[in-house]
């Protein structure tokens, strides 16, 4: 018997939206490939609670499946406390780590670049995020994605928050992860996805 296909939740960074660089190249992707119909992005609102609540609505409209998390930077944060919660694989993209300290200068008028929402970053949103810190891990559910030439995060400390997963550090890049494209193969083999 064939395993069930894993359905892709695409979990967009920081003022990013579904129209983002690496969740259109992912969703193009599976739609060359007939596997459209296994991959949801959601809009992510600025507040954690709220993109959180949002995700397990995507999740329960389609009960049953099993589901594997593609977080990109704060996504990736939210894609760790899902995958421990649920019990699920993600893979992450140059994920945040603690976003209540690195986002911390950030404070103040926000505009989301792809959508043009203005908003306020408030003291309110990093103790959300501090709230849904998973101290412990499971390695095992995780594939790491990270470039070194990152400007925003140090590699390093993703490297060193999920030591024991699967990792794939590529030299050189930046935030946006240029070199996405080239690892999706790999992406959906940890999902365990075949066309």
């Amino acid at each position: 018997m064939k395993p069930e296909q894993a359905f892709l939740i695409y979990l967009h960074g920081f003022n990013s939206s579904p129209k983002s660089h690496k969740a259109s190249q992912l969703r193009e992707y599976l739609a060359e490939r007939g596997l459209g119909e296994h991959y949801a992005c959601p809009a992510l609102p600025p507040s954690g609670s709220q993109s959180i609540a949002l995700v397990e609505a995507e999740m329960q409209q389609r009960p049953g499946r099993r589901f594997v998390f593609i977080g990109s930077s704060l996504g990736g944060f939210y894609a760790t406390w899902l995958a421990e919660k649920h019990d699920a694989s993600a893979v992450i993209i140059n994920p945040g780590i603690r976003p209540w300290g690195d986002l911390r200068n950030y404070l103040g008028s926000q505009q989301n670049i792809y959508t043009g929402e203005c908003y306020e970053l408030t003291e309110a949103h990093l103790d959300e995020w501090q709230r849904l810190w998973v101290p412990f891990i499971t390695p095992s559910r995780y594939f790491l994605l990270a470039e070194t030439g990152d400007e925003l995060l140090d590699y390093r400390d993703a490297a060193s928050r999920y030591e024991g997963a699967r990792q794939l550090i590529v030299p050189g890049g930046d935030h946006s992860f240029q070199s996405f494209t080239v690892h999706i193969p790999a992406l959906l083999e940890f999902a365990g996805m075949s066309a």
